[in-house]
Order: structure tokens, then sequence, then C-alpha cells
């Protein structure tokens, strides 16, 4: 990963770190306040929005981050470029937000999903205005590689939907008050990084017409498969939502959002790259570096799965005691259904800076096609499962259509011209997952008292799972230290030398596979049965 790459997924990385820890605080919160049943509501008005939003905007964000990214050479292309999106996120804006106000008014909410909804969508409808501008604002400056303003802008949004939101609910608005807090702030945010593109190229070139050779239906058919690419993309996050609350109750689609909502906490690094990567790649494609793009993918996919895992093991060994702890006692039945949505949400996790790297390529017929395929696998499934299994069909359905998802997109991936397993060692990295996994379930059975095993189990669950990896050759000695290099110092440059130093030291005869596979498999057990004779005895209360 080239220092630019990096310094941008690390700016991503920063910003995603602080909206997690906001949304990690303010969910719980939401939840408490607004009930079961209308957080249940507020989650389906926000799936219904989000698919909606996909004509609206994503043919245009996406767009705007590409072509931006692109040296062409031709006279005024920024400006021509943002100007032509800045055009049409005016015009289907407007579009957006009339239709979505004719829906409501003239019955059509209320015959898809009830009267009570009706009032919501005219919020919504303003709500997609805010939207298209704030999102508009982001990917532009993301395009022009400015992640240190687009990035605090998301954060300035997440902050300005608690610090609204959490009042509102309080004072018994419910989820009107939620909607308000999303409404208040993407205009705050679409303001400021309007403010800030201004600066950088004057938004006067939206009154610019760019001459004949300006891409127009390059541009016009990179924005429809977009469109057809995030739809079916995103319908992998809410057809389960929207599907749950036709079938079943509003409280057991609030606890299932619930399951969601600790699953996806899974994809803050993945989602980082895939941001990055779509307009950063862009560039390595142009300039036909086929072999840095494989070397990048190979690389990402290797620490995306293993990043991933641990937190997934971390997560599913911990459930009992988090979630009780998190929502409260209201949500132990989301236990079941999030470690049924952990596997999956692995897999998508991995086939997101995947699908990034093949959307800079600009070809988009093989992800859109595989994309539908794992998409089409998820409503089969939500809907012969949901009306039986309720919440919990739906999380096997749609565990199942994102672990797919890594299949479809590795052979997609292929097509293009690059290889995402080229160097991803997924045999290591998944026995190294495997045998970690016990001592670390071990270690959480073991002490019975909660708030104990939340604050031992991740430190002490990493340090073994690192351990793991380095023993059966999934990362090199020096790997943790070279990612570790990219952060801000004192930690970068501590962290550099140390991988140097690691680097040029030369080491033991690695161990052979067979022979270290063996070691792993010996210490994980013996680990496993010292942690359970030695720890357990002792340690606090039974969990909740």
């Amino acid at each position: 990963m080239n220092r630019s790459i990096a310094s941008g997924v690390l700016s991503v990385v920063s910003g995603k770190v602080v909206v997690l820890v906001v949304t990690a605080i303010s969910t719980p919160l939401l939840y408490r306040l607004l009930g079961v049943s209308q957080f249940g509501e507020y989650s389906f008005l926000l799936s219904v929005f989000a698919i909606y939003m996909i004509f609206v905007s994503s043919g245009i964000t996406d767009g705007v981050r590409k072509f931006l990214a692109e040296d062409r050479g031709a006279d005024n292309w920024e400006a021509h470029v943002v100007g032509f999106y800045f055009r049409l996120a005016i015009v289907f804006a407007i579009t957006g937000a009339a239709l979505m106000v004719v829906a409501a008014r003239f019955g059509l909410v209320s015959a898809a999903f009830g009267e009570r909804f009706v009032p919501y969508f005219y919020v919504l409808a303003l709500l997609v205005i805010t939207a298209q501008f704030r999102d508009y604002a982001r990917k532009t400056l993301m395009g022009f590689g400015l992640e240190r303003y687009s990035e605090p802008l998301k954060v300035l949004d997440t902050v300005g939907f608690v610090l609204i939101a959490i009042p509102l609910t309080a004072l018994g608005f419910g989820v009107a008050g939620a909607l308000a807090g999303h409404l208040i702030a993407s205009l705050s945010v679409g303001l400021a990084g309007l403010y800030v593109i201004n600066r950088r190229q004057s938004l006067s070139s939206v009154f610019t017409t760019p001459s004949s050779r300006f891409p127009r239906r390059e541009m016009l058919t990179f924005n429809s498969m977009s469109i057809v690419l995030v739809f079916l993309l995103m319908s992998l996050y809410h057809v389960d939502i929207i599907m749950l609350q036709r079938f079943r109750v509003s409280s057991e689609v609030g606890n299932y959002k619930a399951a969601l909502t600790l699953a996806e906490f899974l994809w803050f690094v993945p989602l980082a790259l895939q941001t990055v990567y779509v307009h950063s790649t862009s560039e390595l494609w142009s300039q036909n570096r086929y072999q840095k793009i494989s070397s990048l993918a190979s690389r990402t996919t290797r620490y995306t799965f293993l990043l991933t895992a641990v937190m997934a093991i971390g997560l599913a060994a911990l459930a009992d005691v988090a979630v009780p702890l998190y929502f409260g006692s209201d949500a132990e039945p989301a236990v079941e259904p999030l470690i049924l949505l952990l596997p999956g949400a692995l897999g998508f996790a991995l086939a997101r800076p995947i699908l990034a790297i093949s959307q800079g390529n600009g070809q988009l017929r093989y992800p859109v096609a595989s994309t539908g395929v794992a998409a089409g696998i998820n409503v089969v499934l939500n809907f012969l499962l949901i009306p039986r299994f309720g919440m919990h069909g739906a999380a096997v359905a749609t565990s199942i259509g994102y672990g797919s998802m890594f299949a479809f997109h590795i052979v997609s991936a292929r097509t293009i011209g690059f290889n995402p397993l080229s160097d991803a060692r997924l045999s290591q990295a998944m026995a190294t997952a495997g045998l970690a996994g016990l001592p670390i379930f071990a270690l959480a059975t073991a002490i019975q008292n909660p708030w104990i095993a939340l604050v031992v189990v991740p430190p002490v669950g990493l340090a073994i799972f690192v351990g793991f990896a380095i023993l059966l050759g999934a990362l090199e000695p020096s790997e943790p230290f070279e990612i570790l290099a990219i952060a801000p110092d004192p930690i970068g440059s501590v962290a550099g030398k140390l991988c140097r130093r690691l680097q040029t030291t030369p080491g033991e005869s690695p161990i052979a596979m067979g022979q270290s596979l063996l070691v792993a498999i010996g210490l994980s057990l013996l680990v496993s049965g010292l942690v359970l004779s030695l720890v357990g005895p002792g340690i606090g209360m039974a969990h909740p």
C-alpha cells in the first residue's frame, strides 16, 4: 500500500473510529428511548429511505468521486466534472423529494406501509434534498483526495444527529425527533461541504457548459451501472428489515436491527478501505499497473480477514454478555441472530475492498452480475425463511447472502484482471481463526463476571490471535508493526523502527507448514485446557 493511499485510508479510518464510538454510544440510547417497537419502525424507515436514495444519489456520488480522481489532461477537467454532477444532484434531489411527497399525499404510502407512516414521509422528503448535497459534498472532496475534510464532515454529521435526536426523543418526539436529527445534521454538513468545495473549485462551474469532447455518455453509463450496483448492494443491507416489518411485529424488527448493528461494527475498516479504494485505484487502473493492483488487493484481503475474524470471534464469545449490557435486557432475543449473522458479516467484509477495486476499473458489468447473484440469493432466502422462522430466518438468509459476496467477487475480480488471493494466505488465516478461537471462547466461558470478561477477553484474545497468525504464517513478524507505521507519531515512528529491525534481522529457519500446524493445534488445546481449569473456578458471578 503506497503512502498516499495509506494516508487516505488512515484519514478515513480515523473518522470512522470516531463515528463508530459515537454510534456505539448513541444507538443503545435510541433503543431505550424509543422502545423496541418504535426503534423497529425507525429502522424500517431508514431502510426504505436508504434504498430510495440509491436512485437519487448513488450514480452521482460514485461518479464524481471516480472521475475527479482521474488525470485526463483535459482543459478545466475538474471544473467540468464538479459542475456536471452538481447539476445532476440538483435535478435528482428536487425530483426525488417531489415524488416522495406525491406518494405520501395520494395514499401510496398508507397503502404500502400503513397510515401511521405517512407523516414520516414528509420529513423524509426534506431529508432527500439535504442528504443529496451532504453526500455530493463529501464524495466530491474524496475525489479531490481531501479526506482530511470529508471525514470530519462525516463526524459532524454523526455528532450533529446525536446532539439533536437524543434530546428530541427524550422529550417524547419519538421517531419524528430522530428523523429531525438526521435532517438538521445533513443540512449542516451539506452547507459546510459545499463551502469547502467552492474554495477548491468554484461552484459557478455549474453554469459552464463543457465542450462536445467531454465524456457525458461515459459518465452517464457509469452512473446507471453504479445505481444498479448500489441498489443490489444495499438490498443486502435492508431487504431483511423491510420483509421482517411486513411479516412480523415491530418489536422483532427492533431486536433484529440491534443484532445487525453489532454485526456491522465489524465492517468499519473494510468500509474505510472501500471508500478510499474506488478513487485511489482509478489512478492505478488508468496507468495499467495490474501487478500493483493484485498485490494491493491480496494483502488487503489477508489483513481484512484477520482483523474481521478476530473481532467476530470476540463478539461471538461475548455475545450473551455484550448484548444485554449494551442494549438492555429487552434485547436478549438478539443474541442468537447476532451469532448467526457473524459468518456472513466476515464474508461481506472481505468482499467490500475487492468490489471497490473493481469499481475503480470502471467496468461494472462483472461486479454488478456478482452482486446481483448474491442479492438474489438473499431475497429468495429471506422470503422463504422469514415467514416461518422470523428474525432467526432473516439472520440465516442474510448471512448466506453476505458470505456469497466474497466468492462471487473473487470470480469477478479475476475476470476483470486482478487476483485478490495471490498473497491472501487464506488457509493459514482460516487455521488461525479456528485454532485461536478455542482459547478465546474458553477464556470468555471461564470468566464469569461480565464486566471482567469485557475488559480482559478482547486484549488477551487479540494477543492470542496475533500469536497464532505469526506461528502459522498468516502474518510475518514485521507486518503488525508495518501496519502501525502509518499511524501518527510517536506510534508510527516507533513501529517503523521495530518493523525495519524485524525485516533486516535474520531469523530462524521457518517451521514447515505441517509442523507449525501441529504445534498450533497442540498449543490451542493446551491453552484452552489451562484456561478452563485454572481461570474458571473463581472469577466472579455467573453471566446474566
